[in-house]
């Protein structure tokens, strides 16, 4: 691809590539749109489809997709075995069941899961099936129908490895150590519409134009996940904090950025301990820091060992902290006792597959024959009766524990140290039923996207990507593919802030000599606020004060800038900012929804010592928690950066019901055949 330039006031030149698609990103869901935008092209007849879409990457490999387990083991897809009874808008509904989901994105995500699922498929992704071809499921978390399924620990592994190999074998181009710091948009009338990118080439950085490089495109796609790095307890991969600041300037709407998921995690290595990780029933402990004084933390919460051990296995797929999972000594209990010996009595804490939970304080021995029926049963019918949990994890999931070996961590010979973590972003930007965002040509997809709702089941979000992925390169390719604008004409509408941009970078590094305000001091601030106001544990004071003091902090890098150790540091310097921006928007919004009256739901506890509920007898008042306003399931609220303002704003929107309206097969052809189902929506 031959590179051309755009010239600054100072006659600097920066990189410029033309290009009609860009995906920024290197997931499952990122990949797989640029395989599916390929087909689309070649299936219209363009020629040479290689040399209209391209892939922008920070680090090809880097992201959730590939390193994460979190939700990302799980694919939830329409059930489609044998005589089971299912169908999309029962699958919306499932979806949508816990509020504040828009049900036209819930149905389009049922009926299109299975054409996605079977993509997967036919990619070589190994979803396991029976001798008949039948790929059978399994239960999840908020799961009725037992629709989910796996390839093991790397399901998103693999989906990305095998995506990575047709994207490979198509020719596309993919730019590597790009990181994506600008969205260039122009005025369409009172809209706004995308034009290109800036970006970061790494390996120029200590070039004239600091690496700045600019793409000129016709459409952008941004895949670039969850803003995992944003909090100090995390199971993202490190460095994971997707594009939110640079969306949220160029003016993106966001929501649902309330609702995140957290559950238990391993510390070292970052992996989340879900599904038969709990099921086999492990030994909870805790220790003093230096791995003294180990206690039996969970037993004195449980009324019985049958009470205690059924709920760890519950724990399995009821894994997401869940208040409505709190009171009667139910699973999400052991969430709370996890993070109150981390978070307040600053132990640490441990899971071990060598042992059974302990008897003591009144728990007698643990038996299997003493679980309630259905973890009991579900023993049974895996045939993982076997004497100690590791022997019960070999048995039903032999990959789980390869995977931490391939890690440095032998479960066969030591505990595993564990925490809540932040896991899974529901909320994100706001998309329509293409996944284009409130800025024309732009999409978003993957966890960046703002589909989800309240709760959802375990899984669905790879589905979700999946989904968004075939729904925005459809669009693109038979709707809104248009040649790319004369370069003349894209100089004029992008140059101001081309330089804007530049000159950004050369203020960072001038105010980088002199700051007081150090990179990582300022990102240990961000963290620790993000993890004691915006995780799973919101007290309305807190956050209020969160809110202050994010805003502060946000300024103070504006004006002051960052101390940088070395020039190409200004990078970190971008980073961090948006870091801090991102974190005033996640909690402005979650002040709203408290002021709102939300209480507490999806994966978080709003705390009242006054007028809470009592999630245990044995924890104090300053636990106590407000239920969820159920009236709020109807609305979604939303959050945008007010450039005037240089604040964020909230408002809140009705939530569209799932369409239930049935079509005649003759119409739908015509309207299929003309195109007009691409304008339905608008």
């Amino acid at each position: 691809m031959k590179e051309r330039y755009v010239y600054l006031k100072d006659r600097t030149a920066i990189p410029l590539y033309p290009i009609n698609t860009l995906i920024v990103g290197s997931g499952a869901a990122g990949l797989s749109c640029a395989e599916y935008m390929f087909r689309f092209l070649e299936e219209r007849g363009t020629a040479n489809p290689r040399d209209h879409v391209a892939i922008a990457t920070n680090f090809l490999g880097g992201g959730t997709s590939n390193n994460s387990g979190s939700d990302k083991q799980t694919y939830y897809r329409l059930n489609a075995v044998g005589g089971t009874a299912d169908c999309p808008l029962d699958f919306a509904k499932t979806l949508s069941a816990g509020g504040c989901m828009h049900g036209d994105l819930a149905l389009i995500e049922g009926e299109n899961s299975t054409r996605c699922f079977y993509h997967l498929v036919e990619n070589g992704v190994p979803f396991p099936h029976t001798a008949y071809g039948s790929f059978v499921g399994y239960k999840t978390d908020h799961d009725p129908r037992r629709r989910a399924t796996s390839a093991g620990p790397w399901t998103s592994r693999f989906m990305y490895q095998k995506a990575l190999v047709e994207i490979q074998r198509y020719g596309i181009k993919i730019f590597q150590h790009f990181e994506l710091i600008s969205v260039l948009t122009d005025r369409l009338g009172p809209e706004k519409k995308v034009i290109g990118a800036v970006f970061v080439d790494r390996s120029r950085r200590d070039e004239p134009h600091h690496g700045l490089v600019v793409i000129h495109c016709q459409n952008l796609v941004v895949a670039t996940g969850g803003p995992g790095d944003m909090y100090e307890i995390s199971v993202y991969p490190p460095g994971q904090m997707g594009s939110h600041g640079c969306l949220f300037e160029a003016g993106a709407v966001a929501q649902n950025l309330t609702e995140s998921q957290f559950g238990l995690a391993s510390v070292d290595p970052r992996w989340n301990v879900s599904g038969t990780y709990q099921q086999v029933i492990p030994r909870y402990f805790s220790t003093r820091p230096d791995g003294t004084d180990p206690q039996e933390f969970l037993n004195p919460y449980f009324p019985s060992m049958r009470s205690m051990a059924t709920n760890i296995f519950l724990k399995g797929y009821q894994w997401p902290f869940d208040p409505d999972k709190l009171t009667g000594y139910r699973s999400s209990v052991v969430d709370i006792l996890v993070y109150n010996e981390v978070f307040y009595k600053g132990r640490r804490v441990f899971m071990d597959f060598r042992e059974n939970p302990r008897a003591g304080s009144g728990l007698r021995e643990f038996s299997p024959d003493d679980l309630e029926p259905e973890a009991r049963n579900y023993l049974v019918n895996s045939g993982a009766l076997q004497d100690t949990p590791i022997r019960r994890l070999l048995k039903m999931n032999p990959l789980s524990i390869d995977l931490y070996t391939e890690r440095g961590r032998d479960l066969f010979k030591e505990p595993l140290e564990v925490c809540v973590c932040s896991q899974h972003n529901n909320g994100g930007f706001k998309v329509g039923p293409w996944w284009e965002s409130t800025i024309q040509n732009l999409f978003i997809i993957g966890e960046l996207a703002g589909t989800h709702g309240v709760k959802r089941p375990g899984g669905s979000a790879l589905n979700s990507g999946q989904v968004g992925a075939l729904r925005a390169a459809e669009y693109i390719v038979f709707y809104c593919f248009a040649d790319l604008p004369d370069e003349r004409q894209f100089c004029d509408s992008a140059k101001d802030r081309i330089q804007a941009t530049f000159d950004r970078v050369e203020r960072w590094l001038h105010q980088g000599e002199s700051a007081t305000l150090g990179l990582q001091e300022a990102k240990r601030e961000i963290r620790h606020r993000m993890t004691e106001h915006g995780s799973q544990i919101r007290r309305p004071d807190g956050v209020r004060q969160a809110v202050s003091d994010a805003t502060q902090l946000r300024k103070r890098i504006a004006q002051e800038g960052l101390r940088l150790h070395e020039k190409k540091d200004f990078l970190k310097a971008w980073q961090i900012y948006e870091m801090a921006l991102t974190s005033e928007a996640y909690l402005t919004a979650m002040d709203a929804m408290i002021a709102r009256g939300g209480g507490s739901r999806g994966s978080h506890l709003i705390t009242d010592e006054k007028r809470g509920i009592k999630p245990h007898p044995m924890l104090g008042d300053e636990w106590n928690f407000l239920p969820e306003n159920e009236e709020l399931r109807g609305e979604v609220l939303e959050v945008a950066w007010d450039e005037d303002a240089g604040r964020f704003v909230t408002s809140v929107t009705p939530v569209r019901p799932i369409p239930e309206e049935e079509y005649w097969f003759e119409n739908t052809w015509e309207a299929y055949r003309s195109g007009r189902i691409y304008e339905e929506f608008e």
